[in-house]
């Protein structure tokens, strides 16, 4: 019997949706911690003053607790695979804390832009 995942004839993995989508989170995660670490090298320098370390460290934080939680979702997401269950998808709370948390960043970055005019 075919699956919904046959279409072409090779077997059904419910594991690669997963690891594409866990891969996906972890380049994210990636990409604000190096966003982060420039920001510590580069804000202090062009607009002076400590407190500019503040947006990198938050950044590194986020980045560390994104990278956690897709860790941890991925194994028990793999582990509902392996029992044979249908993996839970119960994500909107972790995308509603990174949107939230982009929001959040975006108006800090525009207040600090227009603070410096």
């Amino acid at each position: 019997m075919r699956r919904p995942g046959d279409a072409w004839g090779g077997p059904f993995d419910a594991g690669l949706q997963l690891e594409r989508t866990s891969l996906s989170w972890r380049r994210t995660a990636l990409s604000l911690a190096v966003g982060s670490l420039l920001s510590l090298r580069v804000l202090p320098l062009w607009l002076g003053g400590p407190v500019w370390v503040v947006p990198g460290m938050s950044g590194l934080v986020a980045a560390a607790a994104l990278w956690t939680v897709s860790r941890r979702r991925h194994d028990a997401f793999m582990a509902d695979v392996a029992r044979g269950e249908h993996p839970r998808a119960n994500g909107a709370g972790a995308l509603a804390a990174v949107a939230a948390g982009v929001a959040v960043t975006g108006a800090l970055g525009l207040t600090a832009v227009l603070a410096t005019l």
